[in-house]
């Protein structure tokens, strides 16, 4: 056995090389990676090389330990023993002479060069090769804690990208000089910039370069919906799957966490103004960051004992830890934003009296009041609101009781209605707090789902049911008045509605009753009421939500901005940030201009 100086990390390599003489491969299956094997020879001695050609990255095992910069005197074929020397080429950076071997991409032969000189990275390929062979990359996927095992914590489910897997998967960039990704972004971040920056090994620069535009990048890597904004623009995905850059958004945000680099900006000059922000959810938290940079005096109000909004209730642990929203919440506190919490604007305070005590108010309340099926039955006992559920586990910690003092709601035989994120939340909480059969219960088929496809994948392995064209008409209690199951109808599809899904059709005579001890009805939320009781000038469209002007984020009354939840309905986390940008920006712009 050949002890190896290993001089790199090692990454899979899923390029073909052949030996220009033999046209033999070196690429050689060394344990889980594929390396390419060649021999090589120094002051007379023989030694063995591995070798991963991956255009930016080479990384270099050698059975002698070299000096960096030592100089091969020749490289040879391990099959045909004939030297891979070109004659009629040196190395283009450091005038080194080459081995020459071949690579295949896209059934296309190209030269490929390996200079002699240990720790150069010199390969001689054009940038339209270098493209072409990068698409031939495939994908590189997050590990995760086991799906039988996983079912029975709280730990966070995938682990996050390695190192090594960062800096493959980094290098399928192809650096568009027109990124659309960052068309896709909502904050605008600039992401060709920031994995250039990881495929430099420059962590630091990368998180740094993210915090310019987004202020929670560890939570927008693990809970935003890349697929359908950043990805969705990758040139990559028109020939494979697009570039990871949710994944290596959470790979910078958590390096940074651990090797607590990126600092908060001392505080600029403080000018005489100040801003209320109401609500400390994600638009919130971005609206006083940027505020409070500028100069502004931020307070945040929060009508629950923690802030973090829905970050805090409303997604499980083991998809967004505490821990992390609380990294970024202090992050917020060293800008200079004081928090106001167990603080319900519309009892505490009124919007008049805010705008009393401040040049201007932003309004992120989000879409806090639940919606119910308004079916028979739907006030029996262990019947939940997906709000009320969500947050004995998360906000309370009902996981951890009896350390925390509210009891985790039981059920052996849990029904969840609904088809979204929060659905699946609720779902794979329930398995994890005891029951034995977890039941999504959807009214449209799977391909209507609307909830993200990793949510999804994630609910299918870990056990969870799913009853598709299905629709509950009651609930079925017992004699206390607890309940013990639940009458369905089939449904079938018709024509598109209005979301553009095809909308659901009852089947006539095709009721059918699920057994079920524990139900949580998670099929959307509304605008809680409490604020435009106290604000009736507050002007709202038909279902409820704050009207603004969409370049401003400005309400019906001057100097107060709203964005999120509170206007659009339930989306997302990364939407309400952007709106959270916009509404910044124009309040900077207005308060700025006045004498």
């Amino acid at each position: 056995m050949l002890d190896y100086d290993v001089k790199y990390l090692k990454y899979k390599t899923y390029l073909n090389t052949y030996c220009p003489h033999c046209n033999k491969s070196f690429n050689v299956k060394d344990k889980d990676n594929d390396v390419l094997i060649y021999k090589g020879r120094i002051n007379g001695e023989d030694l063995e090389i591995k070798l991963s050609p991956y255009l930016d990255v080479f990384e270099v095992e050698t059975s002698k330990p070299l000096e960096q910069d030592a100089v091969l005197d020749d490289l040879l074929c391990p099959s045909c023993g004939q030297s891979l020397i070109d004659p009629d080429t040196v190395c283009g950076e450091c005038g080194s002479k080459v081995g020459k071997i071949t690579i295949s991409a896209f059934s296309k032969l190209l030269p490929f060069f390996v200079c002699l000189k240990y720790g150069c990275e010199w390969h001689g390929l054009t940038k339209a090769d270098e493209r072409n062979i990068k698409l031939k990359i495939p994908r590189q996927e997050m590990p995760e804690q086991d799906q039988k095992l996983r079912v029975h914590n709280f730990l966070e489910v995938p682990y996050g990208l390695t190192t090594e897997l960062a800096q493959l998967e980094a290098g399928r960039c192809l650096q568009c000089t027109n990124p659309k990704c960052v068309e896709g972004c909502p904050v605008e971040v600039d992401i060709p910039a920031f994995i250039k920056l990881i495929r430099d090994e420059d962590y630091e620069g990368a998180a740094r370069k993210i915090k310019e535009k987004n202020v929670l990048p560890a939570v927008c890597g693990r809970v935003c919906p890349q697929e359908d904004q950043c990805e969705s623009k990758c040139v990559l995905g028109m020939r494979d799957a697009p570039l990871a850059i949710g994944n290596l958004e959470r790979f910078v945000a958590d390096w940074a966490m651990k090797m607590e680099t990126v600092k908060a900006p001392p505080p600029p000059q403080r000018l005489n103004k100040k801003i209320a922000v109401i609500g400390s959810g994600p638009g919130g938290i971005t609206v006083a960051a940027d505020l409070a940079q500028l100069g502004y005096a931020v307070t945040m109000y929060e009508a629950l004992h923690e802030p973090g909004g829905v970050l805090v209730y409303g997604i499980p642990e083991f998809r967004l830890p505490k821990s992390i929203v609380h990294f970024e919440i202090e992050y917020l506190r060293k800008l200079g934003v004081r928090m106001e919490l167990n603080s319900v604007i519309g009892a505490l305070y009124t919007l008049d009296d805010l705008l009393e005590m401040h040049d201007a108010v932003y309004i992120g309340v989000g879409a806090g009041l639940p919606k119910f099926m308004r079916i028979p039955g739907e006030n029996l006992c262990n019947v939940y609101s997906s709000n009320e559920y969500l947050t004995r586990i998360n906000l309370m910690k009902a996981y951890r009781f009896p350390e925390y003092d509210t009891p985790m709601p039981e059920g052996k035989n849990v029904t969840v209605l609904g088809g979204g994120n929060v659905a699946m939340d609720c779902a794979r909480n329930a398995l994890r707090c005891g029951a034995n059969t977890v039941t999504i219960v959807y009214r449209r088929s799977r391909k209507e789902l609307p909830a993200r496809e990793e949510e999804v994948r994630h609910a299918m392995e870990e056990g969870i049911n799913f009853r598709l064209l299905t629709n509950p008409i009651r609930f079925i209690g017992n004699d206390v008045n607890w309940v013990k199951g639940m009458e369905c109808v089939k449904m079938e599809l018709g024509e598109p509605d209005e979301s553009g899904r095809r909308y659901p059709i009852p089947i006539e005579g095709s009721n059918f009753t699920i057994d079920t001890d524990l139900s949580i009805i998670a099929i959307g939320t509304g605008p809680n009421p409490l604020i435009f009781r106290t604000a009736p000038q507050l002007e709202r469209n038909k279902w409820g939500y704050i009207v603004v002007d969409e370049e401003t984020m400005e309400t019906s009354i001057p100097n107060v901005y709203a964005g999120g939840d509170i206007v659009t309905g339930s989306a997302t986390v990364i939407s309400a940030m952007g709106a959270g940008r916009i509404a910044a920006k124009a309040m900077h712009r207005k308060l700025s201009s006045e004498k």
